[in-house]
């Protein structure tokens, strides 16, 4: 790490992508473990604000992370920013229930457009804030295994290409070498 990372974006694969459908399946606690280790790493290291967008899976995850991370670092800011007005609404229930506990807990919460879901355009604009005002992104996701979070990595390829920005990664390897990978299969 070059400068201390002070605004972080977290994001990667959604639940579905990686076959997970409960959240009392053992890869979660594995994903959430690895996820702990990085963001505790970051905030001992400066880390001031943890931004997602609310997406199921990796986000939401990273967001009961936090929460569960300021008990021991109450510095620690979760800012949720979603792409669009009503983002989450069409979820089944118990899903908005997880999405709607983080937005009652988050330090801050907005939409980079004010209107609801109209057009792709909403995401792409929603991708420029996020690289726009974070110094980095950490991204759980492997080349191996693509899945919707491809189209933010070209998106931060090309930011980097004329700014200053890291990109942390957390691949399949990565979470397959954790300690906690045997306890979970």
């Amino acid at each position: 790490m070059n400068e201390t990372i002070q605004r972080l974006y977290v994001t990667g694969y959604q639940s579905y992508e990686l076959g997970i459908f409960n959240e009392k399946d053992p890869r979660v606690k594995v994903i959430k473990n690895v996820l702990k280790r990085e963001l505790t790493a970051l905030i001992e290291n400066g880390l001031e604000w943890v931004m997602i967008s609310g997406s199921l899976g990796t986000e939401i995850w990273t967001g009961q992370i936090v929460n569960e991370l300021k008990q021991d670092y109450p510095e620690i800011k979760l800012a949720i920013i979603f792409p669009f007005e009503g983002f989450g609404s069409n979820w089944k229930e118990h899903n908005q229930l997880y999405l709607s506990e983080l937005v009652q807990t988050a330090d801050y919460v907005d939409s980079v457009s004010h209107q609801p879901y109209q057009n792709p355009g909403q995401f792409k604009n929603h991708v420029n804030f996020l690289l726009q005002h974070t110094d980095a992104a950490l991204i759980v996701y492997d080349t191996e295994y693509p899945g919707k979070s491809k189209f933010f990595l070209a998106d931060v390829e090309k930011y980097q290409e004329r700014n200053s920005y890291e990109l942390l990664t957390i691949t399949m390897d990565d979470l397959e070498n954790s300690s906690d990978f045997g306890d979970s299969v």
